[in-house]
């Protein structure tokens, strides 16, 4: 009988651009997690533990990472889109040319990407784009 893959493994094996959508990943050990360059869609990462996982060039549209620990992960030129970060840890982080903003599902535009409460401490946070986030805090710059 063969043991079930943990979800760290599961995303591990996906293929480059695979797309996954709906998936629950709350509370969750994904810590070291490697997914390459996977097209998430409405999956929920709230609580989850993804210290040191590398998500670079992973595509989040309306993901929940409410309270979600990032700290030391890498997500290097991932887009977020329509995501909530409400309380999420990123210290650490290095988000080196991220894309964070919000979907465009009417007029007005809906969907914004909520950093509200983060942490930053230590985040890399050169040429990130930032378009309408909310709960962007002043002191941060969008180049550093």
């Amino acid at each position: 009988m063969t043991t079930p893959l943990t979800a760290r493994q599961r995303l591990s094996e996906l293929h480059r651009y695979a797309a996954v959508s709906g998936e629950d990943f709350t509370h969750q050990n994904l810590t070291s997690a490697r997914p390459n360059q996977l097209r998430f869609a409405r999956c929920s990462f709230a609580g989850a533990d993804l210290r040191h996982a590398t998500l670079e060039g992973c595509w989040f549209k309306f993901c929940d990472f409410t309270g979600a620990d990032l700290r030391g992960a890498s997500l290097r030129g991932a887009v977020l889109a329509g995501c909530n970060l409400r309380d999420a840890d990123l210290r650490d982080t290095d988000l080196t040319g991220a894309r964070l903003s919000s979907v465009n599902t009417g007029i007005p535009r809906l969907g914004p990407t909520d950093i509200t409460g983060a942490r930053f401490e230590g985040t890399s946070l050169r040429n990130v784009q930032a378009d309408a986030v909310v709960g962007w805090p002043p002191a941060l710059t969008h180049s550093e």
